[in-house]
């Protein structure tokens, strides 16, 4: 049974829109993806207003520059009051702006190449990233106050977080091999993973009020409940490299497998794969050859997306999968949201924002 989508969605009067996300898939839109420039997205106010069809993309991009050169935007997360923030790996801030990519601003972090990877929304309202390079954890405040947090090792590698339904952080900690947990007052937790050296990747909260999370080295999806407790369950075939994760619209798991050389090892993937509570296990290929997908979502249509070099693409709930370019010419699409991030899809735009560190933008796909 399919799961309930608040959709936030930005119109005229940017209005908060509710809908239970429907079994039917929505007509496939003109693949004929366009870029404007122009922006026509009006502020954030919000109300609330009934859907009664899930919504389908126009098939338009938007996208804005970064302030600073080379800033390598990477993952991106939206606010209660529709602001988009995200991280800046090469620039070693965060940054944020408005829906209509007014305001924008970049926060540099306190630790010199810091890296941060992921960002999301915690549930004291302030916004949390890891710090790939410190071993820390950073929160930054609507108003651009940063505290960072240090975790057990700074070679730890955090990269994944979600916020769960206990009201904690959880992070992937890639090279320690452990779970960790903050608290919104900066109390650590850490938990080691049964499999050694697995390389946690990425991480989200489930339907069932668990993390799920996947080992990219050792090629399993990984649980853990509040209390600590793992569960591991096998992918069917070797090599694969899990890697970003996401909660569906239809109460799974969804996950990447990675393609390539990565991290130092080789994987043959290029799929999306499917993960029940119960821990069945379905793959779907992905059409286009080469190069890897590398972030995943719950889009605006309550479909599956994720980034691959200059496309998106939708998974519908069956593993029916279309490819939508995002630039003409070379682009390299990274972290992606339409609010869920990392959640269960409880509140979606009616954007799918998304970075392009190779063009230095931040765009969105227009749904609907």
């Amino acid at each position: 049974m399919p799961m309930h989508c608040l959709r936030i969605v930005l119109v005229t009067a940017t209005v908060v829109l509710a809908n239970a996300c429907s079994d039917q898939v929505p007509p496939e839109p003109d693949n004929n993806v366009s870029e404007t420039i122009s922006v026509r997205i009006p502020p954030a106010l919000f109300e609330q207003q009934a859907l009664d069809q899930p919504l389908a993309t126009n098939g338009i991009v938007t996208e804005f520059a970064m302030l600073s050169p080379n800033a390598g935007p990477t993952t991106i997360a939206i606010a209660p009051d529709g602001d988009i923030w995200y991280t800046l790996s090469t620039a070693n801030a965060i940054g944020r702006m408005h829906p209509d990519g007014s305001g924008m601003v970049e926060y540099p972090l306190p630790t010199p190449d810091a890296s941060p990877r992921i960002i999301s929304l915690g549930s004291d309202g302030n916004m949390w990233f890891s710090e790939h390079n410190s071993g820390q954890m950073g929160r930054i405040t609507p108003d651009g106050e940063i505290t960072e947090y240090p975790l057990s090792s700074p070679d730890s590698q955090p990269r994944a977080i979600a916020l769960n339904t206990d009201g904690n952080i959880w992070i992937g900690m890639f090279a320690a091999g452990r779970i960790g947990r903050i608290t919104p007052d900066g109390v650590v937790t850490e938990w080691d993973i049964p499999t050694p050296d697995s390389g946690p990747r990425a991480l989200a909260a489930g339907p069932d009020g668990n993390v799920w999370f996947s080992e990219f080295k050792a090629g399993k999806i990984g649980r853990i409940t509040p209390e600590g407790d793992i569960t591991e369950f096998v992918l069917p075939r070797p090599q694969t490299g899990p890697g970003d994760i996401t909660a569906g619209a239809d109460g799974n798991m969804w996950f990447l497998e990675l393609n390539g050389a990565m991290d130092n090892t080789p994987v043959i993937g290029n799929r999306v794969g499917r993960i029940t509570m119960g821990g069945d296990i379905t793959e779907f290929a992905i059409p286009s050859e080469g190069s890897t997908p590398i972030n995943i979502a719950v889009g605006p249509d309550c479909n599956i997306w994720y980034t691959k070099n200059n496309t998106l693409g939708r998974v519908t709930p069956t593993g029916v999968i279309t490819e939508y370019p995002v630039a003409a010419g070379p682009a390299r699409t990274v972290g992606v949201s339409a609010g869920s991030d990392r959640q269960t899809p409880d509140r979606l735009t009616d954007r799918l924002w998304f970075t392009d560190p190779l063009n230095n933008r931040i765009g969105y796909l227009q749904f609907e």
